[in-house]
C-alpha cells in the first residue's frame, strides 16, 4: 500500500507529508519504506490566521479554519507526489492527524476534549484518495488521554533487537515512549513531558514583533544566559509533578503562558530577550531529563533518540545530552528517517492499522479503557475505499 501521512503540529510551523509504501498484513510481518517527504512552512499570514483562530475561538473562525487547513493539507498530499513522481491515484490512502486547536486531558470525574481541524472531505475532493482522520477521538471517548498517539508506531516500526529505546519528540509539545528490545512482550511507556518548542517560539515571536518564529540553530539560546529563577518557577507547574498517563497542550504552554511568565520583567533589549530564550530551552530539556529519570531510566535504556523540530536545535540537544549522560542522545537519523518526518510517518501509520482492522491507540499509555481502532474513513473519488476494507467485506 501507498499512504500518505499529514501532520500540523502544535508548533504552527507547516505542514509535514510523507508518502510510505508498507506491505504486509499484519503487525507480524508489516515492512515500511519511506517514498518521499516534504514539509510545507505556512505563510506568516498563514500562521497568524491559524494562531488567532485558536485563540479567538469563534464559530466562524474555526469553521472557517477547517476547511481552509483542508485546502492546505490536500496541496500538501498533492505536492508530496509530485515530488515522489508518482500519481495520486496510485496513493491508497492518507492518514491526516489534522490540526489540534484545543485539547482538554481528563480529570477526575470528567471525560477529556480534543478538536482537530482539517476537513478530510475538502482533502479526499481535491485528491481523489480516501482519507482516514479524527485518530484522538476514539481514545478520548474510551477514557484516554488522546495523546501521545505515536506509540503504537514506534513500537511496530522503531524497536530494535536487544536495544531499548526512548523516542522523545520535540515538536509544539514534547512527548515520549519507552519501547522495549524487538519481540519482549513487555507493556509500552509513553506520555507527554511538557512544552517542546512552544515556550521557546512563542519568547523569539514577542522578542521580534512576529518577524522571526523559532530560535535557528538555536543561536539565541547560546548567546543567551540560563535564569534558573525562571526555570524553577516555571517547573513548579503542576504538570511537571503528575503521573503518567499524562498530556498537555499549548492551552496551557503557549504564548498567554509566557506573556504571564514576563509579567513584571518584561525584557528591555536583545540581551534580555536572549536570557528568556535560553531559559526556556532549559525548561524543555529539563522536563525531559527529569521525566526520563523519573519514570523511565529504571526500566532500562540503551539509548535516547530525539526527533521533531527541537532535533534541529544543537544547543537544546546539548542539555538534554548533558542531562542524561552516560546514556547515549542520539537524533532521528538512527532511525533512518528525518527527524522532522516521524509524526507524520506516524499517523500513516495509524491509517494502515485502520484499515486492516488493528488497533493503533495504547491504552497504557493514554489511560483508555481498552485498544480501540482509530479514525474515521472518508471515501474518495467514486466512493473509492481503501482495498483491504473492501476486500474484507
Amino acid at each position: 500500500m501507498l499512504i500518505i501521512g499529514l501532520m500540523s503540529g502544535t508548533s504552527l510551523d507547516g505542514i509535514d507529508a510523507v508518502l510510505v509504501e508498507f506491505s504486509g498484513a499484519t503487525v507480524a510481518d508489516v515492512e515500511w519504506r519511506v517514498v518521499a517527504f516534504v514539509a510545507t512552512p505556512y505563510s506568516p499570514e498563514e500562521r497568524a490566521r491559524i494562531h488567532g483562530a485558536i485563540l479567538d475561538g469563534s464559530a466562524e473562525s474555526l469553521c472557517r479554519l477547517h476547511g481552509e487547513l483542508g485546502e492546505r493539507f490536500a496541496a500538501a498530499a498533492l505536492r508530496v507526489c509530485e515530488v515522489a513522481g508518482v500519481d495520486a491515484a496510485r496513493v491508497d490512502l492518507i492518514g491526516s492527524h489534522g490540526q489540534t486547536v484545543w485539547h482538554i486531558p481528563p480529570s477526575p470525574g470528567m471525560r477529556g476534549y480534543t478538536l482537530q481541524l482539517g476537513d478530510p472531505a475538502t482533502i479526499a475532493e481535491r485528491t481523489g484518495i480516501p482519507v482516514v482522520s479524527d485518530f484522538r477521538a476514539r481514545d478520548v471517548a474510551a477514557g484516554g488521554e488522546g495523546a501521545p498517539l505515536v506509540p503504537w508506531q514506534d513500537r511496530v516500526l522503531f524497536s530494535a533487537p536487544g536495544k531499548a529505546r526512548v523516542l522523545q519528540n520535540i515538536g509544539g509539545m514534547g512527548n515520549l515512549t519507552w519501547v522495549p528490545p524487538k519481540g519482549e512482550a513487555v507493556p509500552l511507556l509513553a506520555f507527554d513531558t511538557g512544552p517542546g518548542n512552544a515556550l521557546i517560539d512563542a519568547a523569539v515571536e514577542l522578542a521580534t514583533g512576529g518577524r522571526e518564529t523559532f530560535d535557528r540553530n538555536g543561536a539565541r539560546a547560546a548567546r543567551g544566559r540560563v535564569d534558573e529563577e525562571l526555570v524553577r518557577q516555571v517547573m513548579a507547574h503542576a504538570f511537571f509533578r503528575m503521573a503518567p498517563p499524562k498530556s498537555t497542550g499549548r492551552e496551557v504552554f503557549g504564548r498567554p503562558f509566557v506573556e504571564e511568565l514576563l509579567r513584571g520583567r518584561w525584557p528591555v533589549d536583545e540581551a534580555g530577550w536572549d536570557d528568556v530564550v535560553a531559559s526556556l530551552t532549559a525548561v524543555t530539556a529539563r522536563s525531559i531529563v527529569d521525566a526520563v529519570r523519573e519514570w523511565v531510566l529504571d526500566r532500562g535504556v540503551d539509548e535516547v533518540v530525539i526527533s521533531g523540530g527541537g532535533a534541529r536545535n544543537p544547543v537544546l540537544v546539548r542539555m538534554v545530552r548533558d542531562g542524561l549522560a552516560p546514556v547515549p542522545v542520539v537524533t532521528g537519523e538512527t532511525l533512518g528517517i528525518d527527524p522532522d518526518a516521524k509524526e507524520a510517518l506516524a499517523f500513516a501509520g495509524l491509517a494502515w492499522a485502520f484499515v486492516h482492522g488493528i488497533p493503533g491507540s495504547v491504552p497504557e499509555a493514554t489511560g483508555a479503557a481498552g485498544p480501540r481502532i482509530l479514525g474515521s474513513l472518508t471515501p474518495g473519488a467514486g466512493g473509492r475505499v481503501p482495498t483491504p476494507m473492501t476486500a474484507s467485506t
